[in-house]
């Protein structure tokens, strides 16, 4: 099941990751008219832009976080389809004519049912245009947690799922979207805060592993152990359409 995160959190610190959204959007070509899915929309930050480029269409926001749907609300009022839904078992009672997506998949594990499901809603011609987690991100921060070595996370293999473009690709093109094109991207991200960035963004998942009289210091001694305050990421871009 997909958690819950800390909106109220992310909405402080998300700034770097609306930036990347804002890239990602930048890829869709809308005429304006469109009815389109933004699949893992947070607190709404990219999906607000989104609404403004389809100012005749329809915007359906999901996500499998219920603070951050209520944040998502909040913000984007009624013009926007706001619901809590995990992806890989969404269903929805009209297709789209495109998927968008940022750092949304890479907390997916079945990246195979991910995809499936998103074929499904999409109209046939639709557009898939993506960015997650792929594979080699957050290295020095993976290796960092390692280094702690938390006890209560011992065992867990994580809650990441970074896949290559390559297998992406031959994942896509399997279950039955054509046009495919998948790359990597690096992108170095310096947060105001990065205390509070490593807390909710990137460990927000261990932390609950963790005992409570704990996670304090799991947090500040991740931190310590990375080489500079900054996060190295590497982004799996992706744009495909449903045959």
């Amino acid at each position: 099941m997909p958690r819950d995160w800390d909106a109220a959190s992310y909405q402080r610190v998300s700034a770097p990751l609306e930036a990347m959204g804002r890239q990602v959007l930048d890829r869709l070509e809308l005429r304006g008219d469109e009815r389109v899915l933004d699949a893992g929309c947070g607190t709404g930050r990219v999906t607000a832009a989104l609404l403004e480029r389809v100012p005749r269409g329809e915007v359906v926001a999901v996500d499998g976080s219920p603070s951050m749907v209520e944040q998502a609300r909040e913000r984007l009022g009624p013009r926007a389809d706001v619901r809590v839904a995990d992806l890989t078992e969404l269903a929805l009672d009209a297709p789209v004519d495109a998927v968008l997506s940022t750092a949304t998949f890479h907390w997916i594990a079945d990246h195979d049912r991910l995809f499936e499901r998103l074929h499904a809603a999409l109209r046939p011609g639709g557009r898939l245009v993506a960015q997650c987690g792929g594979e080699g991100n957050i290295a020095e921060v993976r290796a960092a947690i390692e280094r702690v070595g938390e006890p209560a996370l011992a065992g867990w293999a994580g809650p990441w799922r970074f896949a290559s473009p390559a297998e992406t690709a031959e994942r896509l093109e399997r279950i039955g979207f054509d046009d495919v094109r998948t790359w990597r991207q690096d992108v170095r991200v310096e947060p105001e805060d990065p205390r509070e960035y490593l807390a909710t963004v990137v460990l927000g998942s261990h932390l609950p592993r963790v005992p409570v009289q704990r996670r304090d210091a799991f947090v500040d001694a991740v931190l310590a152990e990375l080489s500079e305050p900054a996060i190295e990421y590497v982004r799996l871009n992706i744009t495909a359409r449903r045959a």
